[in-house]
This record gives C-alpha cells, sequence and structure tokens, in this order.
C-alpha cells in the first residue's frame, strides 16, 4: 500500500476551469483496486459502460464522500471505506456515482452555467458552511449579489443527486445486487445529521447540494423493497474480501492505539492479523509484524498479498535482498500486478548490486507499460537508467513523474534535457516533447491567473 501525492481535476469537472484546483493524497494498494474493480464491475456494466474504462480510486481522507470528477472516475474517500459495514453498502455508493457519470453530471453542469461568473470555490464554501450551521460564514460568501446564483446551482445539485439516486437503483436492480447496503449506508449518513444537529430548517434545506438525508432513505427504501433483487443474498467471498482490505486499510492508515483495541492480538483472523501487522509496521516494530505476516502465510502460502506485504516489510526495514524471493513470487503470482512489480523492482534497486539493475529495469519498465500512473513506478525507473548511464531515459522518466505530480517547471527541465539527448524522430523523443508542451502550457496558464 502507498500513499501517492496527485492533483484531482475537483473544481475542472465542473467545466469552469482547465487547471486541478486541490491536492488529494491517492492509495495506490493493489488489493483494493482489484477488489473496488470486482465490487464495481456488474454495476459499470449494468450502466451501459465498459469496467476497462471505468476507474475506482480511493483518496486518503477520513470524510464520509465520494465523488466523480471527469472522465469515467469514482473516488472513494478512505473514511467512507472505514464507515462501510459491508461490500454491498460501499456498492450502493459506487451506484449512485455511476448515475452521476451516466447522467452526464460531471460532463455538462447546466447548474454551474446558470449560476455564471460565480466563483467556484465560493460557492463550495458556502454551501459547506451553510450545510455545517455556520451561518455567519454562509453570508459572508454569498454577498455581493451571490445568493440568487448560488440557489439556482444548489438546486440543480438537488436535482442531479435525485436522478443519480435513481439510477444507482436501476443499476443495482440490473446486477442482481441488493439494495439494502444503499439504505443501510444513507442511514449511517442520517445518525451523522443527528449527531452535528442538522436541522430542518428552509435555510438549511435550501444551502444543502444534497436532499435531506431521511428523504433519501425514504424514497430508496420504497424502490428497493420492491425490487426482485432486495432479498439477494451478499456474496461471501467478496464480502470477506472487503473485510480483509478494510482491515488493511485501517491498519495503514489509523492510529496503532485505536487499531489495537479494535483487533487485540486475542483475535487471530485474517482481518484481525493483517491490520495488526500494519500496525506493528508502522510502528517500527518489524518482528511482531512479520509474525503476523508469517502466520497469514501459513493459512494461504501462495497469497500474493500476503507475500507482498512481507517483502515490504524486509525491504523497509533495511533487509532488500532478503525480500527479494518473496516479492518476485508476489510478482509472478499477481500475473504481474504493476504496483506489486514496482516494489519488487525497488528491493532490486534496494540491494545497489549491479548484476540485479537489468532485471530491476525490465520488471519496471513491464510495470509502467501496464500502468502509467505511478509516479513512484517512473521514480525507480530513472533511477535505474541513471544507474546503467542512459541520462536521457532517466530525464524522460524524471518528467513522467513529474508530471504525475503536477511538478510542472521540474517537468519542462527534465522533458527539455531527455529531448535534447533522444534520437529524433525515435517514440521516447516524441514523448519527451509532448511532456515539455504540456508542462509548458500549464505553467503559461498558471501564470496568466496570477
Amino acid at each position: 500500500m502507498r500513499i501517492v501525492p496527485r492533483l484531482l481535476a475537483l473544481i475542472a469537472a465542473l467545466g469552469l476551469i482547465a487547471q486541478p484546483a486541490a491536492a488529494q493524497s491517492i492509495l495506490r494498494d493493489a488489493e483494493t483496486e482489484a477488489l473496488l474493480h470486482d465490487m464495481a464491475a456488474p454495476l459499470i456494466t449494468a450502466a451501459g459502460l465498459n469496467p476497462n474504462n471505468v476507474d475506482v480510486v480511493v483518496i486518503n481522507d477520513s470524510s464520509l464522500n465520494a465523488f466523480v470528477a471527469g472522465g469515467q472516475v469514482v473516488y472513494i474517500h478512505s473514511g467512507l471505506l472505514n464507515a462501510a459495514s459491508t461490500a454491498n453498502e460501499v456498492q450502493g455508493v459506487i451506484a449512485h456515482e455511476l448515475g452521476h457519470i451516466t447522467g452526464g453530471h460531471v460532463i455538462s453542469d447546466g447548474g454551474s452555467k446558470a449560476a455564471g461568473n460565480i466563483s467556484i470555490l465560493s460557492l463550495l464554501l458556502g454551501a459547506a458552511a451553510a450545510a455545517a450551521g455556520a451561518g455567519d460564514a454562509a453570508i459572508g460568501v454569498i454577498m455581493a449579489g451571490q445568493q440568487a446564483a448560488l440557489g439556482k446551482y444548489l438546486a440543480f445539485s438537488r436535482s442531479q443527486e435525485s436522478t443519480a439516486d435513481a439510477a444507482g437503483a436501476q443499476f443495482l436492480s440490473k446486477a442482481g445486487i441488493s439494495g439494502r447496503g444503499s439504505v443501510e449506508f444513507f442511514k449511517k449518513l442520517q445518525n451523522m445529521e443527528f449527531r452535528y444537529g442538522y436541522t430542518r430548517t428552509p435555510d438549511n434545506e435550501f444551502y444543502r447540494t444534497h436532499p435531506m438525508t431521511g428523504d433519501r432513505i425514504a424514497t430508496l427504501q420504497d424502490t428497493y423493497e420492491r425490487d426482485p433483487a432486495w432479498n439477494a443474498p451478499l456474496d461471501p467471498k467478496l464480502e470477506a474480501r472487503f473485510q480483509r482490505a478494510k482491515a488493511k486499510l485501517f491498519g495503514y492508515l489509523g492510529e496503532p492505539a485505536q487499531i489495537m483495541r479494535t483487533y487485540p492480538e486475542t483475535m487471530t483472523d485474517v482481518p484481525a492479523r493483517y491490520a495488526r501487522a500494519y500496525a506493528f509496521h508502522r510502528q517500527a516494530f518489524p518482528d511482531k509484524a512479520l509474525a503476523e505476516t508469517d502466520a497469514l502465510l501459513a493459512k494461504a502460502p501462495n497469497d500474493p498479498y500476503f507475500l507482498e506485504l512481507k517483502g515490504q516489510i524486509l525491504l523497509e526495514t533495511g533487509k532488500p535482498a532478503e525480500a527479494l524471493d518473496t516479492l518476485r513470487r508476489a510478482t509472478e503470482l499477481s500475473g504481474n500486478q504493476p504496483l506489486i512489480a514496482t516494489t519488487f523492482g525497488h528491493a532490486l534497486i534496494a540491494t545497489e548490486n549491479p548484476k540485479n539493475f537489468t532485471e530491476a529495469e525490465q520488471v519496471l519498465k513491464n510495470a509502467v507499460a501496464r500502468d502509467r500512473e505511478n509516479p513512484f513506478a517512473w521514480y525507480q525507473l530513472g533511477v535505474v537508467y541513471a544507474a546503467n548511464g542512459d541520462m536521457a531515459r532517466a530525464h524522460l522518466a524524471s518528467a513522467e513523474q513529474q508530471v504525475m505530480n503536477w511538478q510542472m517547471p521540474q517537468a519542462l527541465r527534465s522533458a527539455e534535457a531527455a529531448e535534447a539527448q533522444l534520437p529524433k524522430g525515435t517514440p521516447d523523443w516524441l514523448r519527451a516533447q509532448d511532456i515539455a508542451m504540456q508542462a509548458r502550457a500549464e505553467i503559461e496558464r498558471a501564470q496568466k491567473r496570477k
């Protein structure tokens, strides 16, 4: 599991600006991504989309939220996964977000057009402040003649949410998946409303970007209970995988003391050992972390994700050579999964043995060929290129990493250095040109906004 800094086009999805407006951290984990793909695939198909063209991405954010932002991408906050009790609840959220995609809400936003030239940042801040009960802050935001336009925007947003609810219900039904999870998750949101004291006043109702949760529950429950899929049993294998991934995420992100309270050492099931292994590793207790991982491998010696974890622990505790066999097996058993392969390539380089660099280069090249959106893999590939004296491709790999992290001045310098050294007309030379043009254009746009 790895946190990858990346700029997300949160506001660009509204079609108002071209540059991403907020920085978030994306969580990359092979097991979690495979799980979310399998959870979402039948819903994506039911929505008339291609599962290979829709991504479900996890953001490192403790709040309960999910959204779509440009293209066919569903973003889910880690807090939502932590709060969900079942995979079925998350499927309900994914179905709703797919409703936004099929409804064109991220492509053409009529509400934002109706709002005219209102600052989107102000709009979002005003909506958030009002929803949280901060009336004074909301008033400050909507001054200067913005109130009418704000109302138009939020009304449109409420319409979008209702439309997405209805579409999500259709997708769940078509996929033969129960809507119980969707209802249960909305009940969790309703409990949050009660906890934080949201009241049904005219002002609060007006400034909510979503319909009141109670109304949504009533409407959806009526729809779902009449659907044949309402009593469909949960997929036990999918639910077991979800509990694993949820525990893994909690072990990686949660407070160690809380993790140990939730999963005390008296618990010996897979999720508990998984969470503790990550917690012990984060606390620099490698022996305890390895003991938990070895216990997992005793039950499933060919599980690529358990092998990946053991290799990661060995690598990150200064034992890269000992990690090689484990990570090589993990890579092979996962079908050369790019994230796992990247960790293997990193271990090969970390041995500082030149004999391992040829294998590292091949492993990492295969990894970026299958997953170009992996800045750490590009960084490691740049390291091995430099070690082998191939500075042109080292610069190109650096440019790939930097442009993904929105480091445009650095990306421009690296791309120009690569372009100057690579043979003209080759694919790598053309790629260096493309990155340089992209970086230069973004730098110019940034300067114009100042």
